[in-house]
């Protein structure tokens, strides 16, 4: 048994299904591997087919080319003293197993089936894979190493059988998307297998954006005695090679590097903007269009753009109509020069004009109220759409999380768009991150650094413009009120009598419940965005549209 070993990490941005695509990704990275004289390389979990495939699991010809592309990969070790391990499908017994394949020599030597599949939150695994049995250690360069493939090392029952079955180190294969927080609980996970097995733990996880997941990467090591071995970069693919030496303590890595992790400003905006960058460049899109109001949700929109693209490929429209302010008139036209987009003024003034001239006799004389105002929303949406139809670019939607709870929207109008990088972040923080950005830009942003939305935009009280000195007040309370409601109920299930505990008005409280259920069916028909939070609309929190619950305990 040897008592080195030189093991590289590749944190890669896999595309879901695109198997050639990733193979090449794979072969560079074998590639770099045996420059690097690494003794193991390792990818993260089913790198292959992307994580995560969904309903291709159920295509068999997806199947059989996803295998065969592990075997192409695995017969490139022949020639080699490295040896390769792959998280992959695999279909045998007519079974469908999530993976991991172990090569040398060009041959796979060993096949190990991860154990726990989750089957909460965006996982559902359950609904593809079957368990394996409790996985045995695996033997390279004669050291026996366990693999446990990601949910596996949240349950203590696989790591306590592979210590018992010999391992020596831990090599954990990981598809784990970022929300708030997340990084330090894996850190704290992963603290608590080492600590209970006194083995280290490889933390390998992917990064990338896939549809509105975004995996951060961020992989690490961990050492018995809460030493922090490495640490990855976090939004960025990385290449991680360490050396481990056998002692009498066990193994030890003798030249980890730690790279900073984001702080709880700079994670959320780098998630966005590595979201939004990755929907586009992977569904293929290079440009994007969005409405720039003036007001605070288009303008961090428009900066994320440009941090994401460039401002060469980022178009900014305003779309003024009666009850447009001058205010926002010039504070669009400012942060559109700051950020160095492409900036237009089309107005709506003779197309809802005219479109209330011909609903006149329908509308019979009945007092204006949403119905006129959401005709202005609907024009501006359908402008937008134009635009993106005829230059190729794809509209970005702004609504936060905050409006999109209580249904402060309209659907087909500024709900229109391809994608959302504000979906699942809350008012308040819109307005914290405008202000951080102004004095931040963050690693591998393409935006300007300094002031890139005006402060006059983040000082203004924030409104639709769609009447005469409207304000989102008239109709909402203000939004610290509102978010730390809606963070009760989305986030944290709390039933309703909590809030009044708490010194809520009951009837906000209520009232706020009953819009959060009204709109239902409108978030369901909303663009995707990247999930920041445990509970986003959708994604995390699943709730009917057709539903007769309601917290009764206040009546």
């Amino acid at each position: 048994m040897t008592d080195h070993l030189r093991i590289a990490l590749a944190q890669l941005n896999p595309k879901v299904g695109d198997l050639p695509g990733n193979l090449a990704l794979a072969r560079a990275a074998l590639d770099d591997a045996i420059a690097a004289g690494a003794d193991i390389l390792m990818f993260p979990e089913l790198f292959l087919t992307g994580y995560f495939p969904d309903d291709l699991l159920f295509k068999p010809k997806f199947i059989s080319d996803a295998m065969q592309a592990a075997r192409d990969l695995a017969a490139q070790t022949a020639g080699t003293d490295l040896a390769l391990i792959l998280p992959s499908v695999w279909f045998e017994k007519a079974c469908l197993y999530n993976a991991v394949l172990v090569a040398e020599g060009g041959e796979i030597t060993a096949i190990r089936f991860k154990r726990e599949l989750p089957d909460a939150d965006v996982f559902y695994e359950k609904r593809y894979f079957t368990p394996g049995p409790p996985p045995d250690p695996v033997t390279i360069k004669g050291v026996p190493i366990g693999i446990p493939i990601c949910e596996d090392i949240w349950h203590p029952n696989v790591c306590e059988h592979l210590a018992m079955r010999g391992a020596q180190l831990l090599l954990c294969p990981n598809g784990s998307p970022f929300w708030s927080n997340k990084q330090h609980i894996r850190k704290e996970l992963v603290r608590n297998r080492v600590a209970e097995h006194d083995i280290p733990l490889l933390y390998l996880n992917q990064v990338g954006g896939q549809d509105e997941l975004v995996f951060d990467g961020a992989s690490f090591a961990m050492e018995p005695g809460n030493k922090l071995a490495f640490q990855g970069k976090s939004f960025q693919p990385d290449f991680i090679v360490s050396d481990w030496t056998l002692g009498e303590n066990g193994w030890t890595c003798t030249n980890g590097q730690v790279t900073e992790l984001p702080s709880p400003d700079e994670a959320p905006w780098m998630a966005c903007v590595l979201g939004l960058r990755d929907y586009l460049r992977k569904n293929g899109f290079k440009h994007v269009v969005l409405g720039l109001s003036g007001g605070i949700d288009s303008a961090v929109v428009a900066a994320m753009a440009v941090d994401a693209l460039g401002a060469e490929n980022v178009h900014c429209i305003m779309l003024p109509y009666r009850y447009t302010s001058e205010a926002s008139l010039k504070d669009a036209k400012d942060c559109a020069e700051r950020l160095g987009v492409r900036y237009d003024v089309v107005s709506i003034g003779n197309p809802v004009d005219n479109a209330l001239a011909e609903l006149a006799p329908i509308f019979d004389n009945r007092p204006a109220d949403l119905a006129e105002e959401n005709i202005q929303s609907r024009m501006r949406g359908l402008v937008l759409m134009a635009v993106s139809n005829k230059l190729g670019s794809m509209l970005l939607t702004t609504g936060n999380k905050s409006e999109m709870g209580v249904g402060y929207a309209t659907i087909y109008g500024d709900m229109n768009g391809g994608y959302n990088p504000l979906k699942d972040m809350f008012k308040m923080e819109v307005y914290r991150l405008a202000a951080w950005r102004n004095s931040h830009r963050p690693v591998d942003c393409l935006g300007p650094k300094g002031d890139v939305i005006p402060q006059a935009i983040i000082d203004k009280a924030p409104s639709a413009e769609l009447r005469p000195n409207q304000t989102d007040q008239d109709s909402l309370p203000p939004y610290p009120v509102l978010d730390e409601i809606l963070t009760a109920i989305v986030e944290d299930e709390l039933p309703l009598e909590t809030l009044v505990e708490r010194g809520h008005d009951r009837a906000l409280v209520e009232r706020i419940e009953r819009l959060l259920n009204l709109a239902e069916y409108k978030r369901r028909q909303s663009a995707p965005g990247p999930k920041l939070t445990v509970k986003a609309f959708g994604l995390g929190r699943r709730y009917p549209i057709t539903n007769g619950y309601k917290d009764r305990t206040l009546g």
